[in-house]
């Protein structure tokens, strides 16, 4: 006959309860490190950070997801109209792309810290030219970590976090972050910078 742990109580014993306090506190650590680790990783990376290119006022509210990886059958890049900036690049389902003015030869030079909050439009495959775009500009570029970037006109391309997943969001407009300021780029692959 089988007896139930702590006596029959139907409540854990001692030394299980203690075990359970132990993995909640580890859990209870570990999520606090994350958040910290995270928070970290917003730090603006000896440049500045104060928005003096308005990048307020053209998005919607922040919503909280991540930012879009690209799929096997490679992410999509078309031209949408996003706020008062005209016709821009944005993903497939119309997140706003950037530039980064500190980017040389097609080569990123944003990571770590830099990538949280400027997470890179990555592809499993050749990226897929939609409405209003140059395919013969359209390409990829080797990130440090062997992740693949879709880059447009020599220009690898980024999401801005704040944005999330709303399509036509520019709350990166103009901020100057990580060195360099970040600008949405007009079908010709240069940077808008009203």
């Amino acid at each position: 006959m089988l007896q139930a742990r702590g006596g029959g109580t139907g409540r854990p014993s001692g030394a299980d309860h203690r075990s359970r306090r132990r993995n909640t506190a580890s859990v209870a650590v570990l999520a606090a490190a994350a958040t910290l680790a995270a928070v970290a990783g917003c730090g603006d990376g000896g440049g500045s950070s104060n928005g003096s290119g308005s990048g307020s006022g053209y998005g919607q509210s922040s919503p909280t997801s991540a930012a879009p990886t690209g799929g096997a059958t490679g992410e999509s890049i078309k031209t949408a109209n996003v706020g008062n900036l005209g016709p821009v690049l944005v993903d497939g389902e119309g997140r706003t792309v950037y530039l980064f003015e500190k980017d040389t030869g097609n080569k990123s030079s944003c990571a770590g810290g830099c990538a949280a909050v400027w997470p890179p439009v990555t592809t499993g495959a050749k990226p897929t030219p939609g409405s209003g775009v140059d395919a013969a500009k359209l390409s990829t570029t080797k990130r440090s970590d062997g992740t693949m970037e879709v880059s447009y006109a020599g220009h690898p391309l980024y999401y801005y976090a704040p944005d999330g997943t709303t399509p036509g969001s520019a709350k990166g407009q103009g901020l100057n972050q990580f060195g360099a300021k970040w600008f949405v780029l007009s079908a010709s692959g240069s940077a808008v910078t009203k």
